[in-house]
């Protein structure tokens, strides 16, 4: 069964953002070496239970405060089944290099939904 495996927070300031999470829960970041221009900081949320770790980044969009990414064994598969669903995709699948590929798509309410399938091949 798929499941939630990664969230991403988004910020407009993202500086301030990192300093909140930090101050309240004791959250520690460190910027994702991607492209210069994206400033992406992984969030680790912790090492003890259940929990998953997650990132902080720029606002992509005005109006969305976030998006959890579910792992998937075929993105292809399953934003199919989306569409076929009632909702829709709304970034075609792409590579992260030496990690895997995303998509983003839209569930019937509105709310977007990632979707992240591991492949250290990715290019």
């Amino acid at each position: 069964m798929p499941r939630i495996v990664h969230f991403e927070i988004y910020a407009d300031d993202v500086d301030r953002a990192e300093k909140f999470y930090t101050d309240i829960f004791g959250w520690s970041f460190n910027k994702f070496d991607g492209p210069a221009d994206v400033d992406y900081r992984l969030a680790t949320t912790g090492t003890e239970g259940p929990g998953i770790d997650g990132a902080v980044m720029k606002r992509p969009h005005e109006g969305i405060a976030g998006m959890n990414y579910v792992e998937v064994d075929s993105i292809d598969t399953f934003a199919a089944n989306i569409r076929q669903g009632g909702g829709s995709v709304l970034q075609p699948k792409f590579a992260i290099p030496g990690i895997g590929y995303v998509a983003v798509c839209r569930d019937t309410e509105g709310n977007p939904v990632g979707l992240f399938q591991g492949d250290e091949s990715a290019s």
